[in-house]
């Protein structure tokens, strides 16, 4: 894609700890999407939640992150990313200890809709600061790999960490967490992260910001309100289309009325950037559901405890780290084609396989076997998805990128689970046998939906991604420059 000339990052001898950082950043964010799951009944009983209103805990980080991770993108190529990582981290902390402290259900909600303010700047940041630090090619695939291995392994972990908090100290320690990570994180942050040189001061698109946002909101808020009213109804329906209507007044602004445009549409003539976007949407339709129909299968129907149930998830874990690892090495020697359609292909196979469990099944008999075919799947696909849809992107417009694609999967994430928890609800309710069966029959439809959703993505990639590896187009400096060599960067990474 065209673009302005490309502007250097001054990161000292420090790439090694720029990654530290940014794997923080990305642990934060995962972590607190799933370590609350666990911890809702306990949240419930202590708080005085209403059972209607105790979804809120979830829904209210949910609705500002997806809704800010654009606009959290942009700030970070407007305003310098060192300082933006720097203000979520803080936030984030801050946010998680008055969580903690909540002594009733507004505080609560209150605290988490501002978590996800923070983790709308973390998210984006920690990939802006990976596409700008480290050269295409080799040297990016390896760091995205390490990032995506703590993205992958984050969430399930996060689902362990909730229910071993939760039994053994108490459900407040699952917003705690953060502070130590946060207090760590920060003053690494402002050792390692430099900001990159800039000829003009950056100014933000606020009409764009605001109709982008509340589109995005009100699309996320109609979806998780599904539970509530039904996809036909007048409700889901005004509001789908007030976003799709904020949604063309911002396309509008954005081609004919803003001067410096929140976001440029033609990074969309990035064919690398918009293929990758459309999978990681698919991904996402896909993975949110099947992660939840797991997590409920494992307690609701073979009873296993909380703790029991994120052990459950350790060998998930250890597979997309494995399959982040061999993912990257493919994509760095093949190009992203195989690593992309092949692992779709094995996660459609996990997570199909899935629709096989039996209320009477077992761990081994259920879940290791499908677990760790679509974890390996996974792990690949996304690390040498993430590699592909950056490659390209200028420096100036990483953030933006970077808020596109954790936007897709976003949106994609929130769509995916209620649509399918509405199929799998469906189900449930038009099955004729035992409660325990009927409910086991809906999240087996579930899975083989996901699976199916996932195998569209393989089809996607197999058809427009490209079969060889793109050259860099990274220009390399020697280290006279001011910035690493390759051979620096290599070094530090291993």
């Amino acid at each position: 894609m065209t673009s302005a000339a490309v502007p250097t990052r001054p990161i000292g001898n420090r790439p090694g700890l720029v990654l530290v950082v940014v794997c923080l950043c990305q642990l934060m964010v995962v972590l607190d999407m799933t370590v609350v799951n666990v911890a809702l009944p306990s949240i419930r009983h202590d708080l005085g939640f209403h059972t209607a209103d105790l979804q809120w805990v979830v829904n209210a980080y949910t609705l500002t992150f997806g809704g800010l991770l654009l606009l959290g993108g942009r700030l970070a190529d407007l305003f310098g990313q060192r300082r933006t990582a720097l203000v979520g981290l803080a936030v984030f902390g801050l946010t998680s200890l008055a969580g903690g402290l909540a002594q009733d259900p507004a505080q609560l909600v209150t605290a988490r809709a501002l978590q996800g303010v923070a983790g709308a700047l973390l998210l984006p940041v920690s990939l802006t600061v990976i596409t700008t630090t480290f050269p295409e090619g080799p040297l990016r695939h390896r760091a995205i790999a390490i990032w995506g291995a703590v993205a992958g392994a984050g969430g399930a972990v996060g689902v362990l960490l909730g229910g071993v908090l939760t039994e053994y100290l108490d459900w407040r320690w699952v917003l705690f967490v953060n502070v130590p990570i946060a207090i760590l994180a920060i003053p690494l942050a402002l050792a390692s992260i430099h900001d990159i040189a800039r000829h003009e001061r950056g100014r933000l698109d606020v009409l764009g910001a605001v109709l982008i946002t509340a589109s995005v909101s009100l699309l996320v808020y109609a979806v998780v309100r599904t539970d509530r009213y039904g996809w036909a109804s007048g409700h889901t329906i005004g509001l789908l289309a007030l976003a799709s209507v904020l949604l063309l007044a911002f396309l509008l602004v954005e081609a004919r009325l803003a001067s410096r445009p929140l976001v440029r549409l033609g990074i969309f003539a990035s064919r690398s950037l918009s293929v990758g976007s459309v999978i990681v949407f698919l991904i996402a339709l896909a993975q949110f559901g099947a992660f939840y129909f797991a997590s409920l299968y494992l307690q609701g129907v073979l009873g296993l405890s909380p703790v029991k149930t994120g052990l459950a998830f350790v060998p998930f874990s250890l597979g997309t780290v494995v399959g982040s690892i061999v993912g990257a090495r493919i994509a760095r020697s093949r190009g992203p084609w195989l690593p992309v359609t092949g692992g779709l292909v094995l996660a459609a196979i996990g997570i199909g396989w899935f629709s096989g469990i039996s209320p009477d099944g077992s761990f081994v008999g259920d879940i290791l076997g499908p677990s760790l075919v679509a974890s390996i799947g996974l792990g690949a696909c996304l690390v040498a998805n993430t590699a592909a849809a950056t490659t390209g992107v200028s420096h100036a417009e990483a953030g933006l990128a970077s808020g596109v694609l954790n936007s897709a999967r976003q949106i994609g994430g929130s769509i995916g689970l209620a649509v399918l928890v509405t199929i799998a609800e469906s189900v449930t309710r038009h099955h004729t046998g035992p409660a325990t069966a009927a409910v086991n029959a809906g999240y087996a439809r579930g899975f083989l939906v996901s699976g199916f959703l996932l195998a569209v993505g393989a089809v996607v990639a197999a058809t427009l991604l490209p079969r060889r590896a793109p050259a860099s187009v990274d220009a390399l400096v020697d280290e006279g420059s001011g910035r690493e060599t390759p051979a620096d960067l290599e070094a530090a990474l291993e």
